[in-house]
């Protein structure tokens, strides 16, 4: 069974002005891609060609937790964005941001000044801690919050990729308008 790369769940162009044509055709299409062409490459033949990713992610290291990792983060990143996302979560989400954060422009605040913090390459997750609580936390590379038994409700990536092209690099100004096409129905459906 090979790995295939998962369709978006929006047209290229459909993030803009936020996240450009041109980010996704350099960000999906070509790095998203070519992790998901290594991982076939490293369970071909193999007992792992027929695992999940999520197996596979809680059972391998080196290059082949890597790409497996990279593979389903990225899946997972570009469900956190839509087109049609932005605003203000509610419900339980928003009630355990409030309890978490003090409110939504302190959690915002908290999740930027983390991803910016982040050196080098990386994700900055929201996670669902114990007890329905939050963190917000940095990984490493391709590392990832179902490696560690953690449930993911948000991620940014932040790698130079994500953000080089719309934003030359700048960080800040990139996560800033991330909450623009956050999906937060996609995040609270995580959180439940």
């Amino acid at each position: 069974m090979a790995f295939e790369l998962p369709a978006l769940p929006y047209e290229k162009n459909a993030l803009e002005p936020y996240i450009s044509a041109e980010t996704l055709e350099y960000h999906y299409d070509k790095h998203h891609r070519a992790c998901v062409i290594r991982l076939n490459q490293l369970v071909e033949e193999t007992a792992d060609a027929d695992k999940s990713l999520e197996a596979i992610i809680t059972s391998s290291s080196g290059r082949l937790f890597d790409q497996a990792a990279q593979v389903w983060n990225h899946t997972f990143y570009w469900h956190c964005l839509s087109p049609k996302g932005g605003g203000t979560p509610g419900g339980a989400l928003a009630e355990a941001i409030e309890a978490e954060y003090g409110g939504f422009e302190s959690f915002k605040q908290a999740f930027n000044d983390m991803a910016v913090d982040n050196v080098g390459s990386g994700w900055t997750w929201l996670i669902k801690t114990d007890e329905d609580g939050l963190a917000i936390t940095n990984s490493d590379d391709a590392d990832c919050p179902i490696a560690h038994g953690l449930t993911p409700l948000l991620t940014v990536d932040v790698r130079e990729h994500a953000d080089c092209i719309d934003y030359r690099d700048a960080r800040r100004k990139h996560l800033e308008n991330i909450w623009k096409i956050v999906n937060w129905d996609f995040v609270a459906q995580n959180f439940a």
